[in-house]
């Protein structure tokens, strides 16, 4: 059995009844120490002077220094001293004891045991400098910290299980949270629950610590990090500063992390969510009626009601809430056409096969380039539509385009009352469509003048052939320039020599 240390003031009270005339067998009766150990303080305090009434006892340092470290019974040397500074080496690489152990048995024949391997690791951490940590101290207002956690499958819309996110935004001073449950961590998604959040705490705190996700944070680093174009704008529109964790530094936001994992642990058991509406709402009551009035691990305080102190030094809410954008890059398309979010939107046709700039709230898409708006739309209403400016047509599209039936009915009527006959007859064709042919005979005024043409189109129409091919031979051959003597019905309703059938047979 391992004899039981002796502690400095076990020693102290040892010496002051030393001082009031006990012997070294009370002094063991009363277990201070054992009659040994209390001979030999009595020597050494003899020596000293500390026996002496009249002085103070001395302080603890020196009886520590006289008494010496306490001498550790003789141990074995272990077997594996021999291979300590390549533990040592396997140990910094981050190999664990069981691979040490089977690396010491294979390459030079070591028969110990893993517990010979285990104390010597434990030996290796202790001559490790420690490593030390410092809480992090917020004032009031000064910062949130926010996160996503993992949440609870739901039913999706579509009828399926879905994965679900927590988003978390703490208050650092008074540990109050903000709970919203996703379906995703997309740029929107992350830009609208700030928004949510700020108008739950009605304030803005002046600094947002966050992880580097890639809806905030293009590229982490730790002096000069890239935040995401949208999350710049949202940030210079609420008012508020942008503060990255160093990468694989998530210490730095211990406040956040602490409250996903009792969000997890307190309010997801034994509880039952028919949506992610529900979901929200139980955790929102959750938030209010429970985490809210608890007394905090850390700040000993309720959440609620630090938060009536620190309300009022939170930056306030913009008079007008910014319009939050997010912002993406795209290629305009030959057909003078964007992609976004599988919808397509129309831009000026000089932009084509050019990169432009896009920016998508939840009513409209705006396209920029060199930092000028060149179009603005209104959201598609489903995926797969085409939202299209006529203006951004290419001249010659537009102008194809301009030749509807409306506006080719006008064009025959302004030539003439014969050219609008013909016209309207090949549109209403129910076989064949003549949209075409009647654009060809508009055209012909072009290169013949709306006389001739209006004259072409009565000698077709005379001949009941109201054809494009028509109109145009008439022009080619200048039929349209002689004068002919109208054909007449009346010539041909009563001939000459004609009877009645009946009268052959009579």
């Amino acid at each position: 059995m391992a004899r039981k240390k002796i502690q400095m003031h076990q020693y102290r009270q040892a010496l002051f009844r030393m001082r009031q005339g006990d012997s070294d067998r009370a002094i063991a009766d009363s277990k201070l120490m054992g009659r040994k150990a209390a001979s030999h303080l009595r020597d050494l305090a003899l020596k000293e002077g500390w026996l002496d009434k009249d002085q103070p006892l001395p302080e603890d340092a020196d009886i520590a220094q006289l008494l010496g470290k306490p001498k550790r019974a003789q141990s074995t040397i272990s077997t594996l001293e021999k291979h300590r500074e390549l533990i040592v080496k396997w140990h910094e690489s981050k190999v664990n004891g069981v691979v040490i152990q089977a690396a010491l048995k294979r390459d030079f024949g070591w028969t110990g045991s893993y517990s010979s391997v285990r104390r010597m690791l434990q030996e290796i951490k202790k001559s490790e400098p420690v490593k030390t940590t410092w809480r992090l101290h917020f004032d009031p207002g000064e910062a949130a910290q926010v996160d996503f956690g993992q949440g609870p499958l739901v039913v999706h819309p579509d009828g399926k299980l879905k994965r679900t996110w927590a988003l978390v935004m703490t208050l650092c001073y008074s540990r109050h949270q903000y709970v919203e449950f996703v379906w995703d961590q997309t740029v929107p998604t992350w830009l609208g629950c700030h928004k949510r959040a700020f108008e739950w705490f009605g304030a803005v705190p002046q600094r947002i610590i966050i992880d580097n996700a890639k809806c905030a944070i293009t590229k982490a680093c730790r002096f000069d990090p890239i935040v995401q174009r949208s999350y710049a704008e949202c940030a210079e529109g609420y008012g508020f500063k942008i503060d990255p964790c160093p990468p694989h530094d998530p210490q730095k936001k211990g406040i956040v992390e602490a409250g996903v994992k009792y969000l997890k642990m307190n309010f997801l058991p034994l509880r039952v969510f028919r949506s992610l509406e529900d979901l929200n709402e139980q955790a929102k009551a959750w938030v209010m009626k429970e985490a809210g009035i608890r007394e905090h691990g850390t700040t000993r305080q309720e959440p609620l009601k630090l938060f009536e102190l620190e309300r009022s030094v939170l930056l306030p809410l913009p008079s007008v809430a910014p319009m939050i954008g997010v912002w993406s890059q795209a290629s305009v398309h030959p057909d003078c056409h964007v992609k976004f979010d599988n919808s397509l939107y129309s831009a000026p046709y000089e932009l084509a096969r050019q990169q432009v700039w896009l920016k998508s709230t939840d009513t409209t898409v705006s396209i920029y380039h060199d930092h000028r708006l060149v179009a603005m739309h209104a959201r598609a209403k489903r995926k797969g539509m085409r939202v299209t400016v006529a203006d951004h047509m290419p001249p010659n599209v537009q102008a194809f385009f301009r030749k509807d039936r409306v506006w080719l009915i006008d064009s025959a009527r302004s030539i003439g009352p014969s050219c609008e006959q013909l016209v309207s007859a090949l549109l209403i064709d129910k076989v064949v469509e003549r949209l075409r042919a009647a654009q060809g005979v508009i055209g012909l005024a072009k290169q013949f003048n709306a006389m001739r043409v209006e004259a072409a189109c009565a000698l077709a129409l005379l001949h009941n052939s109201g054809q494009y091919k028509t109109v145009k031979g008439i022009l080619n051959t200048g039929a349209d320039l002689k004068k002919e003597t109208p054909v007449q019905e009346s010539v041909y309703s009563s001939a000459r020599f004609v009877r009645p059938a009946s009268s052959l047979f009579q």
